[in-house]
């Protein structure tokens, strides 16, 4: 099933539910998607890696409109943010743990010879690629910088 007919099918269920918060969180990821779909050029729809890219778009979107709103003092907005942010990641595959992520970015520098800062650009570029829907692209630079530093 993809990840459009997904959404729909919980969209479904969130109006039965009466569930107002996913119901938003939801449509948002609709909207996404059909304004990739019009922007794609290709007619059978968007590639799963796009799907993926667009997913951690919103969620991370969403995680930074809680911490501004945090900052601010307004706890009531915040809330609403991070439960979509919820909503969202669980269209998401299973995140892997900076120890896992650490250890692909360990196996790719090996795989490429990497020495150093000047080679991060060829190691971020293969490790985004690899890592695309398995880890946000902040803690796989911080961890490439950390061991090609």
């Amino acid at each position: 099933m993809s990840l459009q007919e997904r959404v729909m099918t919980e969209m479904k269920s969130a109006m039965r539910a009466k569930d107002t918060l996913k119901l938003e969180a939801l449509r948002a990821i609709k909207s996404e998607l059909l304004l990739a779909q019009t922007k794609s050029a290709s007619k059978e729809g968007l590639a799963e890696e796009e799907e993926l890219k667009l997913l951690q778009k919103l969620v991370k979107q969403r995680r930074d409109s809680a911490v501004i709103y945090k900052e601010q003092g307004r706890e009531d907005l915040a809330q609403p943010e991070i439960d979509q942010a919820a909503v969202i990641s669980l269209f998401l595959p299973e995140q892997l743990s900076e120890a896992e992520v650490e250890a692909k970015v360990e196996d790719i520098i090996a795989r490429t010879g990497a020495e150093g800062m000047k080679d991060m650009g060829k190691v971020m570029g293969i490790a985004s690629t690899e890592l695309t829907g398995k880890a946000d692209g902040k803690t796989i630079s911080m961890i490439v910088k950390k061991k090609l530093s």
